[in-house]
């Protein structure tokens, strides 16, 4: 079981920049890929990234939107790209309105609805998909796909020769694996894992985990639409997750006390797989 101090963690090629602190921020970039899963209130790592996913309308996930735009604005950068709920994009809209009637200033931005079948490609070989969550209000979250060109099983072991003239016969030789390298959730309950078996094999799952001892008990984390650590416990053996990254707990638990109760609950098999991500 461990903490990351500030706001850096990697695992192999992957490097996440961000921060997590339920009613407080979440914001998580990708900076080599310059994405970012939620904006919290637009922090500076956040200003210069090209492409943002937002999970749903809360003000700790998405309240950065129109401080971004401005700043891309005034450092004369590209039209940033926003993903969000469908139901977000016209309060959004109007509220930037809003903003350009304050400021005096009209304002880029691209405000891109999604839904369960939109495909957001990065490059040709990395992509990113929403997934359904459960919240009180819309939601989604989002997974990065990684694909790898293979070459057909029936094909192995063939000479670049046999390989070639199979090519000349219009057969394709190649076919395209797919990888859930990355899935971030946002706000929601333990239920979105029986919404999309397919998370359950992701590489990274950054999981919202808001509550964690009785202080709220599971009723309490539903009603308002979120995860209980009680909930993921007995779901951990499903997980085949290289990391389960724990985000979006509670304010009411310092990093220690958080960690502590991590370590007496979480069963030992599973500890050297679950990572609290900082919210501080």
């Amino acid at each position: 079981m461990s903490v990351h101090a500030g706001v850096d963690w990697s695992l192999g090629e992957l490097e996440f920049h961000g921060l997590s602190l339920s009613g407080i921020r979440t914001s998580l970039a990708m900076p080599r890929l310059q994405i970012c899963f939620d904006v919290a209130q637009g922090f500076p790592f956040t200003l210069h990234l090209k492409k943002f996913f937002v999970t749903h309308g809360h003000l700790d996930h998405a309240a950065g939107i129109p401080y971004i735009i401005s700043q891309k604005a005034m450092n004369n950068e590209p039209t940033p790209d926003f993903y969000m709920p469908t139901s977000l994009v016209e309060p959004m809209t109007e509220m930037m309105k809003i903003w350009e009637k304050i400021e005096k200033h009209e304002y880029r931005y691209n405000f891109h609805p999604i839904d369960e079948k939109s495909v957001i490609e990065l490059n040709p070989m990395l992509e990113v998909r929403p997934f359904k969550t459960i919240h009180r209000i819309d939601s989604f979250g989002y997974s990065l796909i990684s694909k790898n060109k293979k070459l057909r099983k029936e094909f192995q072991g063939q000479s670049q020769q046999e390989l070639q003239k199979a090519k000349a016969l219009g057969q394709s030789i190649d076919e395209v694996q797919e990888q859930v390298t990355v899935a971030f959730t946002g706000d929601t309950e333990i239920e979105f894992l029986d919404l999309n078996p397919q998370l359950q094999k992701a590489r990274v799952l950054f999981l919202e985990t808001t509550y964690l001892d009785d202080r709220k008990p599971i009723e309490q984390a539903k009603k308002w639409g979120h995860t209980h650590l009680d909930e993921l416990i007995p779901r951990l053996k499903n997980l085949e997750c290289e990391k389960i990254v724990l985000i979006h707990l509670s304010s009411r638990y310092s990093s220690k006390e958080a960690l502590e109760i991590l370590k007496n609950k979480i069963p030992r098999e599973f500890q050297d797989r679950v990572v609290m991500f900082p919210g501080r």
